[in-house]
């Protein structure tokens, strides 16, 4: 630890944004515009439509603009409530070290620390354990600011239609009504349940609505004071959803776990290096697999300190060794779950049960979805390794595209880029958690202003010829007369 008098004090937010202002400056950023304007039929096509204005989304764009590349993000949700940390997300704090990067793309400046100690100070840094969840949202509203990112905001996806003419048409929603827009390439940066939903088992259709929720659904806790409460699961948005409730007065909170025991060693932390994160994509599909299906089976444990958020309450229980074999309501409304370990009478029940590809749950992307490859049609698992995620998957191209089921059945396809957690199958972890956002933003920017480069290369090479700007105007020497001798 450095000594006290060492520690700088804060700076405050202005010096840190001069700051990277020098910076992006001294980068010549972002990078000048070099794609030629297109229009179809005399509308406008964007170079890149980006939906999704979350961590993933915003660093697409930033690594894009500092391409040359202009793009546009559209949000459903209001200014600076983009993504779930503001909304849905329960956690006190972050589980990603605090250390870690993020989206700040290589910037010093940009980075959580950058903007937490021009505020608070060193000393506040180095007391300080794991990211408060508001405090990341926070971070992440000032990086929209300082960065000009053009979000729409309030813009609803209703349609994600590829055409064979060389652009993408996005059919919105928004305040103002519906609209259409046109775009080269659409990038889906639409979170962890990107490509569908909220995985929910059968037995919750047995259930009355107002008697359950998952844990991603917004949802006052606050309705649950004084009830019995059942959360289904055993990871961090189960202890996230019991802490809550908790907090918020609920009578008794029991987390119903089918495992004898919670995991306690995150394996995915295990592949936490450059080499797989540069080189996952490059592996072959058995390796692919073997990584991500062995993660997935060994399971992500809870946070420590979410964990011990539940426990310090006595009305909590944690039913290890504990399945539902069925359910059922009773006269009064309550619920009734036959389990392997007797009855349990419950007021409220949670699904905290993760989420799943599926495309019936998302009406915008109805004319894609039976278009696309998928694990399962590309890869056949050794016996005992089926994985239901990653069969689910999109089997992705080397930009995140997607690609065809049936070749030439839905012309334009590879237009639209999966930058969102069911790329990990395809690409390693590197479209949606913190680790490696920034990686993952690069090489999608590089490879569209490849595609990008490719369809227009008769247009470049058409200015390379006209190019006329003269580095010699020939007055620059004076020409030697000489002869060979003899």
């Amino acid at each position: 630890m450095p000594n006290r008098e060492s520690i700088a004090a804060p700076q405050g937010l202005a010096a840190l944004e001069a700051r990277l202002r020098q910076d992006i400056e001294w980068l010549a950023l972002p990078g000048k515009a070099w794609t030629p304007q297109t229009e179809r039929d005399g509308v406008a096509v964007l170079d890149v439509a980006i939906i999704g204005g979350g961590q993933a989304g915003m660093a697409a764009s930033v690594a894009l603009s500092h391409l040359g590349i202009p793009n546009v993000i559209y949000d459903q949700s209001s200014k600076d409530f983009e993504g779930p940390w503001a909304t849905t997300a329960r956690m006190e704090t972050l589980r990603s070290p605090k250390t870690l990067t993020g989206p700040a793309l290589g910037f010093p400046a940009l980075t959580f620390r950058a903007w937490f100690e021009a505020q608070f100070g060193e000393q506040a840094w180095d007391e300080l354990d794991k990211i408060p969840r508001m405090q990341w949202m926070d971070y992440l509203r000032w990086f929209r600011r300082v960065m000009h990112l053009d979000i729409r905001n309030e813009h609803r996806v209703l349609a994600v239609l590829p055409r064979a003419d060389g652009v993408v048409e996005l059919k919105l929603a928004s305040p103002q009504g519906e609209s259409s827009v046109l775009a080269r390439r659409v990038v889906l940066a639409t979170g962890r349940d990107g490509l569908g939903g909220a995985y929910l088992p059968p037995l919750v259709d047995k259930l009355p609505r107002a008697r359950w929720a998952h844990s991603s659904d917004v949802l006052d806790y606050a309705t649950l004071k004084g009830k019995r409460v059942g959360v289904v699961g055993g990871g961090s948005s189960a202890m996230d959803s019991a802490a809550t409730a908790l907090e918020e007065g609920a009578a008794r909170v029991d987390l119903l776990i089918r495992r004898k025991e919670l995991p306690r060693v995150n394996k995915g932390k295990g592949s936490g290096n450059p080499g797989l994160v540069n080189g996952h994509l490059h592996l072959p599909d058995e390796w692919k697999w073997r990584i991500r299906h062995y993660v997935n089976a060994q399971q992500v444990p809870p946070p420590s300190g979410s964990t011990r958020r539940v426990s310090r309450f006595a009305n909590a229980r944690f039913l290890l060794g504990t399945a539902i074999k069925d359910v059922a309501v009773q006269p009064d409304g309550s619920l009734r779950l036959d389990t392997n370990r007797g009855p349990l009478e419950l007021d409220f029940l949670f699904f905290s049960t993760g989420f799943r590809i599926d495309w019936s749950a998302r009406p915008e992307f109805a004319a894609i979805g039976q278009h696309i490859l998928t694990w399962s049609e590309r890869y056949t698992p050794p016996d005992g390794d089926e994985d239901a995620e990653l069969a689910d998957s999109p089997y992705l191209g080397p930009v995140f595209q997607f690609q065809e089921k049936t070749p030439g059945a839905l012309p334009g396809l590879d237009r639209v880029h999966c930058f969102c957690y069911p790329a990990t199958a395809s690409h390693g972890t590197v479209s949606g958690d913190i680790p490696a956002i920034s990686d993952g933003a690069y090489r999608l920017a590089q490879g569209i202003a490849s595609l990008l480069y490719g369809e227009d290369v008769e247009y470049h090479y058409r200015n390379i010829e006209a190019y006329e700007e003269p580095e010699l105007v020939g007055d620059e020497w004076t020409p030697s007369e000489w002869e060979l001798p003899g």
